[in-house]
């Protein structure tokens, strides 16, 4: 996917200096680098808001009895979700054998994708209340309607490296799923 002559946002923009750079350092100078490209993270300190943080912003709202809205694409957007253990634990891998100015991509991969509506749903369905979803038009500037990380280039540079945190699930028997967030 070509990043030219297409809509970003400042923070988008800022992400992609930031992994060109780091690249570079890489292969330039052969420091030991690496751009760990993240889906949407989550975990037990994760304060997220109506913008970022998905989950967390979910939650917030079932705890708190307030709508849940979803800006744009009919609230039929895909986020891969990759609790922040899952995440630490690839630091840690990568620190134990670095590489020089790789790319990784990040996340839950398959099935930790959630749909926006169906996430609604799930904790609807657990948490046996009922949440309301608004709906918002327009979609944010520069956002994209899906992200589901391919991590088999990780998972093939480090293969002791796992996925065994799930960031959703029941809530009240998972304690790092969505019941953790502040």
């Amino acid at each position: 996917m070509s990043i030219d002559q297409t809509k970003h946002s400042l923070f988008g923009a800022s992400k992609v200096a930031a992994d060109v750079l780091v690249q570079e350092y890489g292969n330039y100078f052969g420091m030991k680098t690496a751009c760990f490209r993240g889906g949407c993270l989550t975990g037990p300190a994760h304060a997220g808001t109506e913008l970022h943080g998905f989950l967390a912003y979910l939650m917030r709202c079932t705890v708190a009895g307030t709508p849940y809205r979803v800006f744009g694409y009919k609230g039929k957007q895909v986020r891969d979700n990759i609790h922040s253990h899952d995440l630490v634990e690839a630091f840690w891998q990568f620190f134990q054998k670095p590489r020089s100015g790789q790319v990784y991509n990040m996340g839950g991969k398959p099935p930790l994708q959630l749909l926006h509506d169906r996430g609604h749903r799930r904790v609807r369905t657990h948490q046996r209340q009922k949440i309301a979803m608004v709906l918002r038009r327009g979609h944010r500037i520069g956002d994209h309607i899906w992200w589901v990380s391919d991590v088999r280039k990780f998972q093939s540079h480090y293969p002791g490296w796992k996925l065994p945190v799930r960031p959703h699930g029941n809530p009240h028997r998972n304690p790092r799923g969505l019941c953790c967030v502040t």
